[in-house]
């Protein structure tokens, strides 16, 4: 059995460590709260900027985009969206295993995919595992603004527009609620169904200079405007796993001092029982 004194020590360091699990799941909730703001906020300009993609491509109007069409598939690109960090419950694993399965399932070969990652957690776990990263960044703000991956997702896309790649798979932790994040697999490109849901007629829109062009310039927008809305979702995601996974710690530091408590006073009482014993037993054959 423990002494007074390693119990002592264990409740004392579960008390500290109980402090630092409550301050980081407060800061969660406060960055949670701002992250989910962001990713609310981006889907009406995610919405608009669907429909008027699906105007020209759903209408009559001869305007054709190689992002519109399907070809040959010779080699697959994945794009996995991590933390940077641990901490989080089970928020990168499952988007990893997710991805890892995928891979192991639909190819044979590593010339046969490329995977663009964003946080250290998967860019580790992938170079641990020996699979091919064609990019990657990491340190990413908390509330990341759209320069900080305007690089990546144009270079991204490219890859797709140079036939580097001939689809791209996007896979991240989607928010539903505080308690609630859904890994997502979504095709980014080639963007065949790009309707909005409900099939509602669409809008009637005036182009200037021509259909064409407009899709030159807005299809690339509109596919690395698809990274930053998966990212903002995922960072939602990620702060909410966060704090929760910081508040059952801190419940169950709780719990663990509790326990700890009991045997404290347990031992301290047996102990005093025991010295009691020992002055009854000593005086008793001093009579």
């Amino acid at each position: 059995m423990a002494s007074l004194r390693d119990i002592k020590g264990r409740i004392t360091s579960t008390k500290k460590t109980m402090q630092i699990t409550k301050a980081m799941e407060m800061v969660s909730a406060s960055k949670l709260n701002r992250a989910e703001q962001n990713a609310k906020s981006f889907v009406p300009y995610m919405e608009k900027m669907q429909e008027v993609v699906a105007s020209i491509a759903s209408g009559n109007t001869g305007a054709d985009h190689p992002m519109l069409k399907s070809r040959p598939v010779k080699k697959t690109g994945y794009i996995v969206i991590t933390a940077d960090r641990g901490l989080a419950g089970a928020y990168n694993s499952n988007v990893l295993r997710k991805v890892y399965s995928v891979i192991q399932e639909r190819h044979q070969s590593t010339d046969e995919y490329a995977v663009i990652v964003i946080g250290k957690v998967g860019r580790d776990f992938f170079k641990k595992r020996n699979i091919p990263i064609a990019k990657e960044i990491t340190g990413l703000a908390d509330q990341p603004a759209f320069a900080d991956i305007q690089a990546i997702a144009s270079e991204t896309v490219d890859m797709y527009a140079n036939e580097e790649v001939d689809e791209l798979y996007m896979y991240y932790n989607h928010y539903v609620s505080a308690i609630s994040q859904v890994v997502t697999e979504k095709k980014l490109l080639p963007l065949t169904d790009i309707n909005p849901d409900g099939g509602q007629k669409l809008t009637s829109y005036e182009y200037e200079p021509d259909e064409k062009e407009i899709l030159n310039v807005l299809l690339p927008q509109y596919a690395e405007s698809l990274i930053y809305g998966a990212l903002l979702d995922g960072k939602a995601s990620e702060h909410a796993a966060r704090m929760t996974a910081m508040k059952n710690a801190t419940d169950n530091a709780g719990e663990m001092i509790d326990s700890l408590t009991l045997s404290y006073n347990r031992a301290r009482q047996a102990s005093i029982t025991q010295e009691i014993s020992e002055i009854v037993s000593g005086a008793a054959a001093l009579e």
